[in-house]
């Protein structure tokens, strides 16, 4: 399953020979030009018998593709070819198309959560406010051209966005209330940005972790900045974590969301909720316990 757009080292050409030299030069072989065209796609290779997935492209493409195959005992196989590539990164999967295929076939094979934002698969994170903002814009060809640093640019461009009233419920219970300029639920340690704000998360352990944001203008931003990149979020006074199993983030207006780095329409609410254990993944050997391999027919 391929994204045509994206790339990395010799392009998909290489990728067929990576696999034909692997002994898989019969696969079942599928090209989209954008991620969002990726589902029936993937459901079209599941309904051949397909029970290993590569998927080819960057984060957008991997959430369209984790979507079908969450629930489904088919595994998926990571060809990072995106420009974030925050859940390759997460798992330690290289951006080499050799050793990402010898993953694929050789790696353990784990299962990890994945969670929904408003019914929709996320492996790596959702989030609302100045995060989607910043994705949004990013991906009006300016990733294409700058690549990760399309998103600093938007972000400082974003910076003096005026924060909305939010109500954010954790499990049930009340855990905040008041202006937010941005929440984000993360599935993994590394998030928008490849930024390490979640310490300690794990994609297997059933929970998620919820930030919120209430920085305001550039003074606070850099101050907030300066704690997540020194690994300390919550020591700043403009960041609230928690960790749960259901979110329920409620906007006074509306907002744009993303999930694994790919915008969404604007919404007032956001419903969040894990879902343990729901996609198998190819990781490197002895990163993580495997779980039990299920095949790796292409």
């Amino acid at each position: 399953m391929a994204h045509s757009g994206k790339s990395m080292g010799g392009g998909l050409a290489d990728l067929r020979r990576a696999l034909s030299d692997s002994g898989f030069a019969d696969v079942h072989w599928f090209e989209v030009p954008k991620s969002k065209k990726a589902p029936d796609r993937v459901r079209e290779a599941l309904d051949l018998g397909a029970k290993l997935v590569f998927v080819w492209g960057g984060d957008g493409m991997m959430q369209r593709c984790i979507d079908v195959l969450a629930g489904t005992d088919a595994i998926l196989a990571i060809l990072p070819a995106g420009t974030g590539n925050l859940l390759a990164h997460n798992l330690s999967i290289p951006e080499t198309i050799e050793e990402a295929v010898r993953i694929g076939l050789e790696g353990d094979c784990r299962r990890l959560d994945t969670a929904t934002a408003n019914g929709e698969h996320f492996a790596v994170m959702a989030g609302a406010g100045l995060d989607a903002l910043m994705i949004e814009e990013a991906d009006a060809g300016l990733k294409d051209r700058f690549g990760r640093a399309a998103y600093l640019w938007t972000g400082a461009r974003n910076l003096r966005a005026s924060p909305v009233r939010a109500t954010v419920k954790v499990d049930g219970q009340r855990f905040y209330k008041g202006p937010i300029t941005c929440v984000l639920a993360g599935n993994m340690s590394k998030v928008l940005g490849g930024v390490n704000l979640f310490d300690g998360s794990e994609p297997d352990d059933g929970l998620l972790d919820v930030g919120v944001v209430t920085a305001r203008g550039r003074l606070e931003w850099i101050r907030t900045i300066g704690r997540v990149v020194a690994g300390q979020p919550e020591r700043s006074p403009f960041v609230d974590t928690t960790r749960g199993k259901k979110i329920k983030v409620v906007l006074d207006v509306p907002t744009r969301y993303e999930l694994d780095g790919g915008a969404r329409k604007a919404t007032t609410t956001l419903k969040i909720q894990v879902h343990p254990g729901s996609v198998l993944v190819r990781v490197p050997a002895g990163s993580l316990t495997p779980s039990e391999p299920t095949g790796a027919q292409g």
